[in-house]
């Protein structure tokens, strides 16, 4: 049902030249149910963040936030169809890539249709993902932690975090 992610990561030999460590299907996935499909793949803990990491931070198990100060990159699938699973934010920047088929964001008052090619820049905001159309569509999503949190809930404290 879910065409498979193929995922190269880079890195260093120990002579410091660039190599290929990983080249393979991505597999670190959720399935909220049987139209939606989130695909991890990388982590980062802080930023700047660690070029020589060892681990294979593609294979972590966490929530849909990154960690505090890092980010998280993931590629959503969604069927014709998926339900809506009622609105969620985080508080992130996300830079979201629609890069096949057509979807629906849904924000509190509005919806936000977009087609694949479009980029959007989200900041924090109470939102959901809708398939309306009869293709799949693939979105990539930069979660990278932000603040201040709970914008339009809780005081916009610059330095809280």
């Amino acid at each position: 049902m879910f065409t498979p992610i193929r995922r190269i990561v880079t890195g260093h030999l120990p002579n410091g030249k660039a190599t290929v460590l990983i080249d393979d299907v991505a597999t670190n996935t959720k399935h909220p149910d049987d139209k939606v499909m989130s695909t991890l793949m990388w982590v980062t803990d802080q930023a700047p963040s660690d070029l020589l990491i060892e681990e294979d931070a593609g294979l972590r198990v966490l929530g849909t936030a990154p960690p505090v100060g890092g980010s998280r990159f993931a590629v959503l699938d969604l069927l014709p169809g998926n339900d809506f699973h009622g609105q969620h934010r985080t508080d992130t920047i996300d830079y979201v890539i629609c890069l096949m088929g057509e979807v629906d964001m849904l924000l509190d008052d509005e919806i936000v249709h977009m087609k694949s090619g479009d980029v959007m820049i989200q900041r924090g905001t109470n939102h959901a993902w809708v398939n309306r159309s009869s293709a799949p569509a693939r979105i990539a999503f930069v979660l990278i932690d932000a603040f201040p949190k709970r914008v339009g809930s809780i005081s916009l404290n610059q330095n809280a975090k």
